[in-house]
């Protein structure tokens, strides 16, 4: 209730209860003094609330958080004072006799009322009738146990009312205060710090000032109840609109805000893809990928590619130099394109390196974001930025990959939609994971290529084998990640849930996949042993009767881990049961010996 009430109202009940005790202290007739130095504590603060009230009436915009807590004290001092000072009005002989007043409490309600107007200098100091709105880093009485509370409230309130150069200052400083702890950009949060700084990053025609309440909001953003809290302030069409409208230096930053909050909240990842946030993201990191680039293709298949879809790729980046901003920002947007054209190389691969973390943090667990990036034609251009830069844009851009093959793996439709056998963009995504796998020599690269050729094991048909021999090959590296990575994703091909899985086990049992699983089995920990002797499995259940299964002694292998006391996975114990059933048949028929083992099927 306290906050649907009305702050003229709030400080128009505290005058009133201000007037009602200076009558008090003209009436009484006990304790003359104190109730003397109670009216002049009760003049200034009658003084003072009057000023506030014409302040609050005459402003376009006041940010009334501080108002209120203070008020709420202002108000309960002068009910004390007024409960007091009435107890020293003349009464009949019994009531004077029950009623025990002494200095003591008079003093304490002075001290109160002192503190009152303390509050209230220091509000009229922070709101000043000139609408400067400058930063004012006092303490007031209120705040004398938490000295960050007034100094928060003295920026957001310049921020609110200041002038542009103090509202950049107090962004900046929000910003660093916010840096510092989590406990800072709680109090900042509660006390109404984002709604300004959406504000001034909203309507602001100041580049600096976009850049200042962007990385506030950026720093804000550390978790699942912030974002959301700047989510319900309506921040998403915001962002949105400036992420498309902006000189590249704030998109650079504005992108980086898109990544933070859909990185914590799911709820901010649907809103941003209700606006339509993936577009432009998409075409600010395509710009330049496709001119002037065939020649300095590094593999023949992205030449191809490249030469078959040479007029469409040409086509959307002329379109997207020429109207792109138009259509993903507001009508500011064509002012920054020559910027945008004639910006410094770093400069745009920082925003390109932004804008592609933001696509990867809008698809991670996401399916219905991972479909919307490869209807904007991302998979090529993340495919091929992945083709020709290094460090942190290939990894990002490698990442968000990952994640929409992670989502098509879960989806049947987007599986299908998007990885054709003959789409030229599910060509060029699989070319170039396959070319990390084989070429580079990086775990943190390999480890999500190999991930993404394993949520892509069942749009392979049986004939193409290319995919399964670098994987093989990874179960021989040296380090453990990338071997068991390797393993999961070969247990893709040959799970029950993939239609070709006897076609794929074979296959893989012919690039030496056994040998090299027996080596991982003896060589790593627990935690690798069980994800090899599921592969092993499953290699034995679909092709049981191939003899490299026999000359490796997997039966062996596999009655000995059955009898393992470690083994407490119950899925895995059933597999290993399950195998050894479909290799002892085999062994059965091949020496006409029937082996006993008390199972079935």
């Amino acid at each position: 209730m306290e906050e649907e009430i009305k702050i003229g109202d709030e400080l128009s009940t505290s005058l009133l209860t201000a007037e009602r005790l200076r009558n008090s202290v003209d009436e009484s007739k006990s304790f003359k003094t104190e109730c003397f130095e109670v009216g002049k504590q009760v003049d200034r603060l009658t003084q003072m609330l009057k000023t506030l009230i014409r302040l609050i009436t005459t402003s376009q915009q006041v940010y009334e958080r501080p108002i209120r807590r203070v008020i709420i004290d202002v108000k309960k001092n002068l009910q004390r004072g007024l409960t007091l000072v009435r107890k020293c009005r003349r009464h009949n002989v019994i009531r004077r006799v029950c009623t025990i007043i002494n200095a003591g409490d008079f003093r304490k309600v002075i001290n109160l009322l002192e503190s009152s107007n303390g509050d209230l200098k220091w509000l009229l100091s922070v709101f000043d009738g000139d609408g400067d709105g400058g930063i004012e880093i006092s303490l007031p009485p209120i705040a004398t146990n938490d000295p960050i509370l007034p100094w928060v409230w003295s920026l957001v309130a310049s921020i609110h009312m200041g002038k542009l150069v103090d509202k950049i200052e107090a962004a900046n400083q929000l910003g660093s205060l916010a840096g510092d702890n989590d406990r800072n950009k709680k109090i900042i949060v509660d006390e109404g710090g984002v709604s300004p700084l959406l504000k001034l990053l909203k309507e602001s025609s100041s580049v600096e000032a976009q850049i200042a309440a962007a990385m506030g909001l950026v720093l804000l953003a550390c978790d699942e109840d912030k974002v959301r809290c700047i989510v319900n302030q309506l921040g998403v069409p915001v962002i949105v609109q400036v992420l498309g409208d902006s000189m590249v230096s704030v998109q650079i930053k504005v992108a980086t805000l898109v990544a933070r909050m859909a990185e914590f909240d799911s709820v901010a990842q649907d809103e941003f893809a209700r606006m339509s946030v993936i577009k432009p993201l998409v075409t600010l990191l395509s710009l330049d990928v496709f001119v002037d680039d065939v020649h300095l293709s590094k593999h023949s298949s992205i030449h191809s590619l490249v030469q078959m879809n040479k007029d469409s790729s040409l086509k959307m980046y002329k379109s997207s130099k020429s109207n792109v901003y138009r259509d993903i920002g507001g009508s500011r947007a064509g002012n920054f394109k020559k910027e945008r054209d004639n910006e410094n190389p770093e400069v745009k691969h920082e925003l390109k390196v932004n804008c592609a973390e933001a696509l990867w943090m809008l698809a991670r667990g996401n399916v219905a974001n991972s479909r919307r990036i490869t209807e904007t034609k991302g998979l090529l251009t993340l495919a091929k930025i992945v083709e020709k830069e290094v460090g942190e844009l290939q990894y990002n851009c490698l990442m968000t990959l990952m994640e929409i093959t992670a989502a098509a793996e879960s989806n049947a439709d987007l599986r299908r939609a998007a990885f054709k056998t003959n789409s030229p963009a599910a060509k060029a995504v699989i070319d170039q994971m396959l070319w990390i796998i084989k070429e580079v020599d990086s775990p943190i690269l390999k480890i999500p290529a190999i991930q993404s050729i394993g949520s892509l094991a069942r749009t392979f048909p049986a004939r193409e084998t290319r995919m399964i021999q670098p994987l093989v090959e990874k179960l021989g590296s040296s380090n453990q990640e990338v071997a068991i990575t390797a393993v999961i994703s070969l247990q893709k091909f040959v799970c029950p849930e993939n239609f070709l899985c006897v076609e794929h086990s074979k296959n893989i049992i012919e690039y030496g996949a056994i040998q090299l699983l027996m080596k991982l089995i003896r060589k790593f920990e627990q935690q690798v042993q069980l994800q090899c002797l599921a592969l092993l499995c499953y290699l034995s259940m679909n092709a049981s009767n191939h003899e490299q299964l026999e000359q490796a002694k997997v039966l062996t292998v596999l009655e000995g881990a059955e009898r393992l006391a470690s083994l407490q996975n119950p899925e895995l114990r059933e597999l290993v049961t399950k195998a050894i059933y479909q290799l002892s048949l085999y062994n059965a028929g091949s020496h006409s010996q029937m082996l006993s083992y008390g199972v079935g099927p």
